[in-house]
């Protein structure tokens, strides 16, 4: 085959700059009539980058040790088209660039991003992710090689070979062939999604997947709160005092239910976390670890309680650590044990704060906002459920506030006006 015209071009992918503000280096291989792009899998400061040469200017070590990497792809590239040339059959730049990634089971695949994901968020776990996220990423990988395994009879893909109906086949797989609810498949897709992105901004494909897909829908639920009376079931319960475990959840729903914290966040809050006023009141104030807005909460005498039972434990935290599935386990065994008409769970006891402790205490919304840690009143208008006592309520103070007005007919505008009784 004859070679008209040959030429590697570097450049840097500014669209897709990292938390450091480095931009992924990228290359682009013209042969003849065909062109091809490829990820140098290199990024490097923006302000260093000589787009003339190709190179990064000066003497630093990052210059150094990236422009030696630099020349190594040129190098391949340059010794992949020598060969093919060698072999004299027809090739085109996408067979240089193959060629040059050792073929395509050498490029970046999806399950090798989720990798990367996976090791991103375990050095970020407790800082600004949770053991929980990382759980959820590894679930969904295992869940993807399952997938990609069952129906490709493969134990990986590249990028380059996944198409629109891989996406659609995958939510197949989940929700008819392995039963999970929407809301659980919405979740899987949104890393997917996720995985997805970071491999377009590091330049790892030419071209952001499923950017438009939308995730299955997850059918709207009205929130639940625990009512009055299994409340009142659950804190009258005699547990046997040998049933640790058992107690440990309990009280940690019940804290929950006394300051409306998450499960997360109950069991990180430390003594730091605790103030007294001028008037001597004691508050819990906080930085939520799902949103870092700060949360104030006045401590009622029954959560103060809780705290003193574990002040002199020994714990690094005002709480005693359970794990959440367990917790789950635990307060399941105590709805039995209790007698209760729900099912219950630890953020139920948020909800409780929400409705029944604040809202039908005639506590301003915008207040209760502030006390869960939220960033609008909106988000709070989910949880703070008007409850069936409390509707009675407004609507007989309502009652109240009219009886002294009737309705009567406008005959000049024809329209229905209050007149108060004289």
């Amino acid at each position: 085959m004859k070679v008209s015209k040959f030429k590697v071009l570097l450049y840097l992918k500014k669209s897709g700059l990292d938390k450091q503000g480095k931009a992924p280096i990228m290359g682009r291989i013209t042969l003849n009539n065909s062109m091809a792009q490829f990820s140098c899998k290199l990024s490097c400061n923006p302000k260093l980058w000589n787009s003339r040469s190709g190179r990064l200017e000066g003497k630093s070590k990052e210059a150094v040790e990236t422009n030696t990497k630099i020349e190594r792809i040129l190098l391949s590239v340059n010794s992949a088209v020598d060969n093919l040339i060698k072999r004299n059959v027809d090739f085109t730049a996408t067979t240089v660039k193959e060629m040059m990634q050792g073929s395509i089971n050498g490029q970046v695949t999806l399950l090798q991003v989720f990798n990367i994901l996976l090791e991103d968020t375990k050095n970020r776990v407790g800082i600004d992710r949770t053991p929980a996220t990382y759980t959820c990423i590894r679930q969904v990988k295992d869940s993807l090689a399952e997938f990609i395994s069952a129906t490709y009879g493969v134990s990986d893909m590249a990028f380059g070979q996944m198409t629109n109906q891989f996406i659609s086949d995958y939510e197949h797989f989940l929700i008819d062939g392995q039963g999970k609810k929407a809301a659980t498949a919405h979740k899987y897709f949104t890393y997917l999604k996720l995985a997805c992105h970071r491999a377009y901004k590091d330049g790892l494909t030419d071209k952001y997947l499923f950017a438009r897909y939308k995730e299955p829908a997850i059918p709207k639920k009205s929130p639940r709160t625990i009512t009055p009376e299994n409340f009142q079931r659950i804190v009258s319960l005699q547990i046997p005092s040998d049933k640790t475990s058992l107690i440990i959840a309990r009280d940690l729903l019940l804290i929950a239910c006394y300051t409306g914290m998450a499960y997360i966040d109950a069991i990180s809050v430390t003594q730091d976390n605790l103030s007294y006023d001028e008037q001597g009141s004691l508050w819990l104030k906080y930085k939520r670890k799902k949103t870092g807005v700060q949360a104030v909460v006045k401590l009622i005498p029954e959560a103060i309680e809780l705290f003193d039972k574990y002040k002199d434990a020994g714990l690094p935290t005002l709480m005693p650590r359970q794990n959440y599935a367990f917790l789950l386990k635990n307060l399941k065994k105590i709805a039995e044990m209790a007698d209760c008409t729900q099912p219950i769970s630890h953020h139920m006891g948020r909800h409780y704060y929400a409705s029944i402790l604040t809202l039908s205490n005639d506590v301003p919304i915008d207040v209760i906002s502030k006390m869960l840690g939220h960033t609008n009143v909106r988000m709070t208008q989910v949880y703070a459920m008007v409850t069936q006592d409390k509707l009675f309520e407004e609507a007989y103070k309502f009652i109240e506030a009219t009886k002294d007005f009737v309705l009567v007919l406008n005959a000049n505008s024809k329209q229905i006006v209050n007149k108060q009784r004289q």
